[in-house]
């Protein structure tokens, strides 16, 4: 009777134990237990600072296309194709030496510039050079994409890119395929390349305050991984039924090697 009484209460702990809670599971809750209405305040994301490797998309235009062509690396005006490997071939890569050689006007250091200061860097030189006010000089400076990568307890790990100017932790996953049931959501790592090094952050995407998070917004070139929960190493299982089946499978076995020796 002592010993079903300990199985018992041994298979009610490993139930409770290895489940995973719905809390751990949901995003954005709101933990402090004010109102659910409250609006968070918009957090002001510093302007991307361009890095070795980046690619530059850049398109010159002015009333005459004929001249503003000899400054384009393809036959058009601009970047000829928008697709991933178009923009790499065609695009401007900045060196190890922060430079990117656009033709006619040769190396350009943009290195630690944002993307606006490397566009009016690139009027004024088109200006003071090549044409004069009446030209309408329009140019356009674009990063090739946004590019992330994201690996660990996520639906389709890998380095993706989104052509689109900014985004946010929760869009990179839902463009990953979501983050599994045995992923960490209370401690997801951003790993970020800064001129001065490399910084890691682990964030808490089940609170809604994360929002406030100056990682909540990802910069380009942004590593993020999704550490596994603790139920997964132990292997008791995910949910309830699984867990259930767990112990019986436990149960059988003590069972069988009780009886074996008992004989």
């Amino acid at each position: 009777m002592n010993k079903s009484v300990f199985y018992l209460l041994l298979g009610i702990c490993v139930f409770f134990i290895s489940c995973i809670p719905t809390q751990d599971l949901i995003y954005l809750q709101n933990k402090n237990g004010a109102n659910s209405s409250n609006t968070i305040s918009a957090v002001v994301s510093k302007p991307y600072r361009l890095q070795t490797n980046d690619i530059l998309s850049i398109a010159i235009k002015a009333n005459d296309p004929k001249l503003v062509a000899m400054f384009s690396v393809s036959e058009q005006v601009g970047i000829s194709s928008k697709s991933e490997s178009g923009l790499y071939f065609d695009g401007f890569t900045i060196d190890d030496h922060g430079n990117i050689r656009i033709p006619v006007l040769g190396e350009v250091n943009v290195i630690g510039f944002t993307l606006d200061e490397v566009r009016i860097k690139i009027e004024k030189q088109l200006l003071t050079e090549y044409f004069n006010a009446a030209a309408n000089i329009f140019v356009t400076v674009k990063l090739a994409g946004f590019r992330y990568t994201i690996n660990g307890e996520i639906g389709s790990p890998g380095t993706k890119v989104l052509f689109q100017d900014h985004l946010n932790i929760m869009e990179a996953i839902a463009n990953s395929g979501d983050i599994t049931i045995t992923g960490n959501r209370k401690a997801v790592t951003i790993i970020r390349k800064l001129s001065t090094g490399t910084e890691m952050h682990d964030i808490d995407l089940t609170d809604v305050n994360v929002m406030k998070s100056p990682y909540y917004y990802l910069q380009p070139n942004d590593y993020i991984y999704v550490k596994p929960i603790k139920q997964k190493t132990w292997g008791t299982g995910k949910t309830g039924v699984e867990s259930i089946g767990s112990i019986v499978t436990l149960l059988s076995l003590a069972t069988t090697v009780y009886l074996l020796l008992k004989r």
